[in-house]
């Protein structure tokens, strides 16, 4: 099991990373004010990385109750993935319409375009991560 300050250094790593990333792509994409994209991006990864502590630790003692282990297959990281990023969706929605001052249809294909970003960016994020800083139940250098 990951220790609570690796617990941290991942979902700080992984919001930092992904604001840097998604920001100007979803102001470039959308059309949007890259100040307002960049305010709703903090509030959204302010969420996620409170989201992502609480979803990875309760994830991670479910699998280890589940499997006797934390270690990931490939199924298993797309479960993982798939959930962290619906969890998140039902959250943001509404703050995206308000924020940016836009209907609820069109806050769901900017949601669903943050969503299908952050599905490949937390599925390859944590397959780099897990590599780089393996758990104690994952033998160093063995990602799967």
């Amino acid at each position: 099991m990951r220790t609570t300050k690796d617990r941290i250094r991942q979902a700080f790593s992984f919001e930092a990373i992904g604001l840097l990333l998604s920001t100007p792509m979803a102001a470039f994409a959308f059309g949007f004010d890259l100040g307002q994209t960049s305010v709703l991006a903090v509030i959204g990864a302010t969420i996620a990385t409170a989201w992502n502590y609480i979803y990875n630790l309760a994830f991670d003692h479910s699998l280890k109750r589940i499997t006797g282990t934390t270690r990931k297959a490939l199924k298993i990281r797309f479960l993982h993935a798939i959930g962290f990023e619906f969890g998140l969706m039902l959250v943001f929605l509404p703050i995206i319409a308000w924020w940016m001052e836009i209907g609820l249809l069109e806050a769901l294909i900017v949601d669903i375009a943050f969503v299908v970003f952050y599905l490949i960016y937390a599925f390859v994020f944590t397959w780099c991560y897990d590599t780089l800083f393996p758990d104690n139940d994952q033998p160093a250098g063995i990602p799967e």
